[in-house]
């Protein structure tokens, strides 16, 4: 699923004409200190016949302290049936190595941005993901909590007239603090390790 929405980002980049100048000052009349947004993961929601929809939802929310400093509020909400820690590859997803039912998350997000030369950033996000287990029968067996710290460096592209933006990055995410998992979840995923290398795909409209 990742891998198509990544194909997708890359294709929007290369058929667009972004302004490259990512960033403006304060003086620009094009400079506008909040947004809105979300991800191309939504696009997952629309993959036919997957055995594992994700039911992916998110709403950024950010604010320009400065040019270069932006702060932000996510909030998510997904499914997954996988070991977080499993890489792309002929693993991810494989038949055998999925949980034997799926997690439901509802996450708040914290983030951070800082934007260092033209549209060229880092960011860190702090995700709280309240989970909800399920067996394979779709029975609740748990609720859990899973701390996500997740890193990005990536590049900002605007659009029509600095109003929209497009921001590819490479992201790893770690989950230093992940409590009550079920025991039957747990067998899973422990061959796996507590990171996972990602695409960052988020977009957004500048108002």
């Amino acid at each position: 699923m990742q891998k198509k929405i990544l194909f997708i980002g890359l294709a929007l980049i290369m058929t667009s004409t972004p302004t490259l100048k990512a960033q403006n000052t304060e003086q620009d009349n094009t400079y506008r200190r909040w947004y809105i947004g979300s991800s191309l993961y939504l696009l997952g929601n629309l993959i036919p016949n997957d055995k594992n929809p994700p039911e992916y939802v998110q709403l950024n929310v950010g604010y320009r302290i400065t040019p270069k400093d932006v702060v932000s509020v996510e909030f998510k909400r997904s499914i997954y049936a996988w070991p977080l820690g499993i890489p792309f590859g002929p693993s991810f997803d494989g038949p055998g190595l999925n949980y034997p039912g799926h997690a439901r998350i509802l996450a708040p997000t914290l983030g951070y941005q800082r934007f260092w030369w033209k549209g060229a950033y880092t960011s860190i996000y702090a995700l709280n993901a309240f989970e909800k287990y399920f067996d394979e029968s779709k029975k609740k067996i748990g609720n859990g909590y899973t701390l996500y710290l997740n890193v990005h460096l990536g590049y900002q592209f605007k659009f029509f007239k600095n109003r929209f933006f497009f921001e590819p990055a490479i992201g790893c995410s770690y989950w230093p603090v992940r409590t009550n998992v079920p025991e039957s979840f747990k067998s899973v995923e422990k061959q796996w390790p507590n990171y996972f290398i990602q695409p960052g795909l988020h977009f957004g409209f500048n108002f």
